[in-house]
């Protein structure tokens, strides 16, 4: 017969069992609230409690008038996540992104077909695109702050400047060698935000403001950067070169106004440029300077005291040295010149015969205090020392060819800073590209000037001066570098050029570097044209651009004629 069991008992055995029951979960709350409460609550944080980075807007880069070259924008990176895009709309989404942004639909809807990514970035677009992409609510599509490089100019001083990638760091020129100073330091805050990622109103926000980028300022100079582009780049195409430089100095303070080059590199499409375009040919190309070179050995003999401007030399078109017999561009009679007219007339024999005066190791002491074999100091990245060899290791050859400028190498800045020397009465200005930097509250920190050192004497640089003067002249090598109403100074180069490709002289370097006024020198400007196919006399080639640039340049800067006229110099020697 069933019984019941007794009802005290089962209540009994109930209380112990719910006693124990919720001991187990008063101990569980006590572990959670109190031993490991700690420990959840950080585990928490961190689902909830999200850093977002600041970043901080790039300084801008200038010309030394305060024009923009290179500047930061406000703009927005749009994005999707292609497994919240529904599958009915991807066709409609990637219609209208590729029709917003201006990118292939292709590749937009390649990016939404990959459900496996929960981001991918599509293009970085200006705010109002990104609102009105925004306006259609398309679900996983989104949009983030973000700053974007802009260079107003195209391809004005293009490897100059450089730029910048995606990640917002500067990959070449300028914008690499200051990418620290322009970069400035990027902020963060930490904000809390729900389960779908949107912001918990009311909650904490803790915030490091970020640091702006400081503004860097150069000497360039916006409309003669122009001017030099324009005309070598024309000469460039007109001449079927390979490449060519100009660039514009101030005489006294070494700051450079212009340095372009061509192809020049148009920095809105510098990744579809083939890298060898990337580089600075004026600072980073290294050439034979031919006849240019002829200043130096020049004023190593007018410093010696072996010659004097009038000191009479019988040339002829050729000379024998050691086993090699070099000649002048142009077969002529021997004849009688003054060491001026060496110098004015080009004469590669003339020159090698005043500097046997001087010898060897002297010539090499001049080439290295013009700053041959040396870094021209500019801080511009790729800067290039040239090669000069020692004189000991001159082979019987070179010690003459090395006179006329060949058998060393060097770059256009290097070139262009042995003028500004000869121009500033012997004192060579270390050649500078920043003026300084700007903070965002416009304090104008300026650069240390351009270190000034005596490379030889006044009465030297005056008396070459007159030489160069008289190669622009009707006699000289550089007439159609003249300019009417202004008194030049300068010199024509052809040398030979060494190409790999040819593994030996299979072109030619076209060059011409002087100064203007001569009598009060203000710019350096010095043109040069590599592997010309039509023609190749730095006379015909390169004289034609400088004078454009150098006329720009003056009127640009406002340099009136001095008025007056240069003293006759003797070409031909008597007797």
């Amino acid at each position: 017969m069933l019984r019941l069991g007794n009802p005290r008992r089962r209540i009994n055995v109930g209380l112990v069992v719910m006693t124990f029951v919720l001991s187990i979960f008063a101990g569980r709350l006590v572990q959670l609230q109190g031993l490991d409460s700690k420990i959840y609550t950080a585990e928490a944080a961190k689902q909830r409690v999200h850093e977002e980075t600041l970043t901080a807007r790039r300084g801008s880069i200038t010309d030394a008038n305060g024009h923009e070259l290179a500047v930061t924008v406000e703009a927005r990176e749009i994005f999707v996540d292609p497994a919240e895009v529904e599958a009915a709309k991807r066709d409609q989404v990637a219609t209208v992104l590729a029709k917003e942004l201006g990118e292939p639909k292709e590749r937009v809807a390649g990016l939404l077909a990959n459900t496996a990514s929960r981001y991918q970035k599509v293009a970085v677009a200006v705010p109002s695109v990104a609102e009105r992409i925004m306006a259609h609510g398309f679900k996983g599509v989104g949009s983030t702050h973000r700053y974007r490089r802009e260079y107003p100019g195209g391809d004005l001083a293009g490897t100059l400047l450089g730029f910048v990638g995606d990640a917002g760091t500067g990959l070449a020129g300028l914008e690499s060698t200051f990418d620290k100073v322009l970069s400035g330091r990027d902020g963060k805050q930490l904000v809390e935000t729900g389960a779908a990622g949107q912001r918990i109103p009311m909650t904490r926000s803790t915030q490091q403001a970020p640091v702006d980028g400081r503004n860097v300022r150069l000497t360039i100079d916006r409309d003669i950067q122009w001017a030099a582009q324009k005309a070598v780049g024309e000469q460039v195409a007109a001449t079927g070169a390979r490449t060519g430089s100009v660039i514009v100095m101030d005489v006294q303070t070494g700051q450079v106004y212009a340095m372009a080059n061509a192809p020049e590199l148009d920095l809105r499409n510098w990744a579809k440029t083939p890298q060898e375009n990337w580089a600075n040919r004026a600072v980073t190309e290294v050439f034979e300077p031919g006849s240019t070179n002829k200043v130096i050995t020049a004023a190593a003999a007018l410093e010696s005291g072996a010659v004097r401007p009038g000191t009479a030399f019988t040339v002829p078109d050729r000379i024998r040295c050691a086993d090699q017999v070099l000649k002048d561009s142009h077969p002529h009679a021997t004849e009688r010149l003054t060491f001026s007219g060496v110098v004015a007339t080009s004469s590669n024999v003339g020159t090698i015969l005043a500097a046997q005066r001087i010898g060897d190791q002297k010539l090499h002491s001049m080439l290295e205090r013009f700053g041959f074999g040396a870094k021209p100091g500019s801080g511009l990245p790729g800067e290039e020392a040239g090669l000069l060899p020692d004189w000991r290791t001159w082979s019987g050859s070179q010690r003459c060819t090395v006179a006329y400028g060949q058998g060393v190498s060097v770059t256009a800045l290097q070139t262009a800073s042995v003028y500004q020397t000869i121009a500033n009465g012997g004192v060579r200005v270390t050649p500078q590209i920043v003026a300084g930097t700007t903070t965002g509250n416009g304090a104008f920190t300026p650069s240390a000037p351009g270190k000034k050192t005596r490379v030889v004497g006044e009465r030297t640089a005056k008396e070459v001066t007159a030489m160069l003067e008289a190669a622009v002249s009707e006699q000289g090598t550089g007439n159609l570098a003249a300019i009417d109403g202004y008194r030049v100074a300068g010199k024509t180069g052809t040398a030979m050029r060494y190409d790999p490709s040819c593994q030996g002289y299979c072109g030619y370097t076209a060059t011409f570097v002087g100064f203007a006024p001569a009598d009060k020198p203000r710019l350096v400007v010095l043109a040069v044209v590599q592997d010309p196919r039509e023609g190749y006399y730095g006379g015909e080639i390169a004289a034609p651009v400088f004078k454009k640039v150098m006329t720009f340049a003056l009127k640009s800067l406002k340099v009136p004629p001095t008025g007056t006229r240069p003293s006759p110099v003797r070409i031909r020697a008597g007797g």
